[in-house]
Order: structure tokens, then C-alpha cells, then sequence
């Protein structure tokens, strides 16, 4: 294998495989550390270590008025909105299940663009109805995991649309800002807003540092360094040197990563219903991104997040044609 081609194959291999673990890395985290502020912390410390990175290495121009609004309103609805309500439905929403709903955000961008008068075509709406299909087959009285209720499995609903809709205004949003420079923002200011709800709900005193386990600490980190700063850099080198078709497959390969390792490590149970709705969701995805051209789409995330995490962290929600002519 080529030198280019083995490099590729690594890059994408640590966003699959890394944003695919960050619902069971926040699962963990959660057992011991507030949601909110922890998911805030994560992301306040990945931004400002990638802002410092962009300073050194790149200096980038004048920061502005309009890009860092943009950067507020996006890194609100992706890391505040998305992965936040995320981080606090884990608390009892198993990640396997989480990462499934999240899956979803490709679908909810298509809605989105129905919604301001965009008119996707009729296939790409039926690929959209079936994978809203998968969901409401993980929702169903009955077919939950034990224990986990309605009301967190809604939030994470909730997220995934946060996350789509970020992913819509980021796109829309004119800005000449470094990509780099404009997701440490992203991660920064959404970050704080996390950091600001976890104090308004009264987490600060659920903190109890020495109570912290090695488990919960090491997953933050974790977050931190691996799922936040290093699956983005491979992500960030993979839009300008992959072709972006291949690059999105990471939206249907991560949810299967996610459901394998809750499996494997935390022994979450995988019963015929979340396979059903797995396989609803995922064929959808795969079906709708590969029927309209990813190229038209602000890529989904981390949260991260990603939605991704992506960072699902997160990448950056530009739209893929202009990170494609800045390469």
C-alpha cells in the first residue's frame, strides 16, 4: 500500500473508530462527574488547546466581530445542544442506543433543508421516513433497555436535532475564518455555555474530585485529547485528501462502532429491536448521504460532536466544497 494511501486508511480508521467511542467514553465519565460541567470542561480545554495550536503554528488573520457570533451560535447548538444533552442523557441511556439516535442528524439536516424551501427529491424523503422509522423503533413502549425511560431518549431526539441544526446554520453562515481557528471557537464558546448551565443547575455541588475513579478520569481525558483534538486533526486531513464521499461513511460506521463496544465493555444489551431499528437507521443514512451527494451537506459530527462525537467532537460545519478549496 501506498505511503498516501496507508495514511488515509489510518486517518479514517481514528475517526471511525474513535468518534464510534466516545458515547461508551462519556458513559463512563458521567458515572462520576457531572454532566454539563464535564462535557463543558471537555471542550473549553480541547478549544483552547487547538486555538493555542492555530496560533503558534498557523497565525491566522484578524479574528472578527461575524466570526466569532458564528462561532458562539454554532458552538451552541453543536456542543451545548448536541453533545451536552447527550452527556446528560448517558446518565441512563445506554451508549450503544445513544449513538444510534444520534445517527440520525443526516436526516434531520434533510428536514431542515425541506423546512426553508429547499426541495430534496422524493427518494431522498423516503430514505428519510424509514430511518425516522429506526428511531421510532428504539423509542417503542416495551422494546427499551430496562430502566431507561422515554424522557432521556427524547433528550438525545433533541440533540440530534440541535446537532443538525447547527451543522444547517454553520454551512450558511459566511466567514473567511481558519477552519481550525473556527472549531477551537466552536468548542471554546460552546463549551462556557455548558460550563454556565452545569453552575445554573446546581452540579457544582455533585463535584467531589477525590471521589472521582480512575474509570471516569481517564474517560475524560480521553474526551479530551483523543475524541476532541486528535479525531478532528485526522478528520480536518482527511477532507483535503479523501474524497468526501469516503470521508462521510463515518456517519453510518460510527453508530455500529458505538453498539459493538457498549456490547463488549459495559455488557449493554443488544436485543432484535435495536437491531431492527440499527439497521432502518444506518441503511438510511448510507442510502441518503450516497443519494444526494454529500457534497451538498455541512457534515453532521463529534459531538462529539461531534457529534460526534462527534466532536461526535466535532468537525467543522463549513460546507464541504469551500474546506475542499481551501485545501
Amino acid at each position: 500500500m501506498r505511503p498516501d494511501r496507508l495514511r488515509a486508511a489510518g486517518a479514517l480508521a481514528v475517526v471511525y473508530v474513535v468518534w464510534g467511542s466516545t458515547y461508551l467514553a462519556i458513559r463512563v465519565m458521567v458515572r462520576d462527574v457531572p454532566p454539563l460541567l464535564g462535557a463543558g470542561a471537555r471542550f473549553v480545554l480541547a478549544g483552547a488547546l487547538l486555538l493555542a495550536w492555530v496560533r503558534i503554528g498557523r497565525r491566522p488573520g484578524r479574528l472578527t466581530r461575524r466570526e466569532l457570533g458564528a462561532a458562539a451560535l454554532v458552538g451552541t447548538l453543536l456542543a451545548f445542544g448536541g453533545n451536552g444533552l447527550v452527556t446528560v442523557a448517558e446518565q441512563h441511556v445506554p451508549s450503544g442506543l445513544a449513538a444510534l439516535i444520534i445517527a440520525s442528524v443526516p436526516l434531520w439536516v434533510v428536514v431542515l433543508r425541506a423546512g426553508f424551501r429547499e426541495r430534496p427529491a422524493r427518494a431522498t424523503l423516503l430514505g428519510v421516513g424509514t430511518g425516522f422509522a429506526g428511531v421510532g423503533v428504539l423509542l417503542l413502549p416495551g422494546q427499551r433497555p430496562s430502566g431507561v425511560g422515554i424522557g432521556p431518549l427524547l433528550l438525545v431526539v433533541l440533540a440530534a436535532a440541535s446537532w443538525a441544526s447547527g451543522s444547517f446554520a454553520g454551512s450558511r453562515l459566511a466567514t473567511t475564518a481558519d477552519p481550525l481557528r473556527f472549531t477551537g471557537l466552536q468548542m471554546l464558546l460552546g463549551g462556557l455555555v455548558m460550563s454556565v448551565s452545569g453552575l445554573a443547575a446546581g452540579e457544582a455541588g455533585d463535584v467531589h474530585l477525590g471521589a472521582v475513579s480512575a474509570a471516569s478520569a481517564g474517560a475524560f481525558a480521553y474526551l479530551v485529547v483523543i475524541g476532541s483534538i486528535v479525531a478532528f486533526t485526522a478528520y480536518a486531513w482527511l477532507l483535503r485528501n479523501v474524497p468526501i464521499s469516503t470521508v462521510a461513511t463515518y456517519a453510518y460506521v460510527n453508530p455500529v462502532i458505538a453498539v459493538v463496544l457498549g456490547w463488549a465493555i459495559l455488557s449493554e444489551s443488544v436485543s432484535p429491536t435495536t437491531i431492527a431499528g440499527a439497521a432502518l437507521i444506518v441503511s438510511s443514512v448510507a442510502f441518503t448521504l450516497r443519494h444526494e451527494g454529500v457534497a451538498r451537506e455541512a457534515d453532521p459530527e463529534p459531538a462529539a460532536p461531534p457529534a460526534t462525537d462527534h466532536a461526535r467532537s466535532h468537525p467543522a460545519p463549513a460546507r464541504v466544497e469551500r474546506a475542499r478549496a481551501r485545501a
